[in-house]
């Protein structure tokens, strides 16, 4: 197998050579900038090896078929990382996606996109752990606020929608059980207050809307009728 400098397709390789192609090791300039440095094999990259784009960021990892396949790490210009798996230069199977803000996702990966079981934790400590699909929070889950508060149900392309238990938490405890739709509590439902006293019906748009209000006690207080209290 020979070795040497040749121009291939808009850039300059240096390394093994097979039939005239890139075999082995050697490293290849694109003259856009971009540079990759490991082994090859029937003039594509194949193996293990280390791709430097043109803003800084890196790709060190396997490759197969002159894409990103196997066990890898991409780091971004703006410092951003994904370490994991990767299929035909995707995020692809188990893999841990921390941005530059400090926010990190660890969990299942399909076509570049979150999809499976994951965590997400952002900087300020809100935390959601549960089901994705196509980079959105969908299906079971639990997300948990910086204050305590959390909400624990279903999820829809990143909204609180289906059945779910909100509890609140600011020195006292409040809490919602029941049916959400975009992130709002819509549908039957039962709102805790503070004092111990429960709102049993209809939310609209997080709004009380047709329903009975208790006292702590279980007593009736008053109703709601479009959204209008109505004292007994």
């Amino acid at each position: 197998m020979d070795e040497m400098t040749i121009e291939i397709h808009g850039g300059t390789y240096t390394g093994g050579l097979s039939n005239g192609v890139p075999h082995g090791q050697g490293t290849r300039t694109y003259h856009g900038g971009g540079k990759y440095v490991g082994e090859w094999k029937d003039g594509k990259r194949h193996g293990y090896g280390t791709f430097t784009y043109p803003d800084g960021g890196t790709y060190v990892g396997e490759w197969k078929d002159d894409l990103q396949n196997g066990q890898g790490a991409l780091t971004f210009g703006d410092g951003s990382t994904y370490i994991g798996e990767f299929k035909d230069d995707q995020w692809h199977g188990h893999g841990t996606l921390t941005s530059s803000n400090g926010s990190k996702y660890v969990g299942e990966f399909k076509d570049g996109l979150q999809n499976g079981e994951g965590t997400m934790t952002d900087s300020d400590g809100d935390e959601y752990v549960g089901e994705w699909k196509d980079g959105k929070q969908n299906g079971q889950g639990t997300h948990t606020y910086p204050n305590g508060t959390k909400y624990v149900g279903e999820f829809e392309d990143g909204l609180y929608r289906g059945q779910g238990t909100a509890t609140f938490s600011n020195g006292d405890k409040m809490g919602y059980v029941g049916e959400c739709k975009d992130g709002l509590p819509n549908g039957q439902g039962t709102f805790t207050f503070p004092d111990g006293s429960t709102y049993v019906g209809e939310f609209k748009d997080g709004t009380l809307w047709n329903g009975t209000g208790y006292d702590k006690d279980g007593n009736v207080s008053e109703t709601r009728s479009d959204g209008v209290w109505k004292e007994n």
